[in-house]
């Protein structure tokens, strides 16, 4: 399987981004070098960049992911592609606080840890639907991982179209999530503007 192994606050760096949106709680201290202006290609590519990197998404899904989101009758296509990433398994398990990262929150679901509505799904990229129960196998949840996660995400804010019950190890998708309510710093038109060319 394709991994992204590059290093990740040299990434953030790149990309002109905050660790903290990958859970991580880490500084980049180095400013990024000072270049020439970039094209306005180089700015929707970098936009493009930025999006696939925060949700750990390759070229070939989240290009589908866009061919979707264009194909959607409400909303803009850029719009609509946020959704479709924020409704991923992996990324609506980091939200809910039971992964440190997207990554980690990816590796919980892939070694079936995770049930929806009761069943146990195993595929980061499946959507999930207002409505939906989100949570952690009876069998793991007293287990030592899950403590320590919850000590280091315990404070971290559980966005409101979601609901979060620590204790039970579970949560609730609400509603769909709006634009407003996706806190990730992509200008998600400048992804449209470099895929309808």
């Amino acid at each position: 399987m394709a991994r992204d192994m590059s290093p990740v606050l040299k990434r953030c760096r790149s990309l002109g981004l905050e660790p903290m949106y990958l859970g991580i709680d880490k500084k980049s201290n180095r400013a990024p070098r000072a270049g020439k202006k970039p094209s306005e290609y180089g700015l929707q590519l970098k936009e493009k960049q930025k999006a696939k990197f925060i949700y750990g998404v390759l070229e070939k899904p989240f290009r589908n992911n866009f061919e979707r989101a264009t194909k959607m009758k409400n909303g803009t296509a850029g719009e609509n592609l946020l959704i479709i990433l924020e409704l991923r398994l992996d990324n609506v398990m980091f939200r809910l606080g039971y992964g440190r990262t997207r990554k980690e929150a990816r590796q919980i679901v892939d070694h079936k840890h995770v049930l929806v509505n009761g069943k146990c799904v195993n595929i980061p990229s499946y959507q999930v639907k207002p409505g939906d129960v989100i949570e952690i196998k009876e069998k793991f949840k007293s287990a030592q991982r899950y403590k320590d996660i919850l000590e280091v995400t315990d404070a971290r804010l559980v966005p409101a179209w979601l609901e979060a019950d620590h204790e039970a190890l579970k949560g609730e998708v609400k509603e769909m999530p709006t634009r407003e309510m996706i806190d990730v710093p992509v200008d998600e038109m400048r992804i449209v503007e470099l895929y309808s060319k």
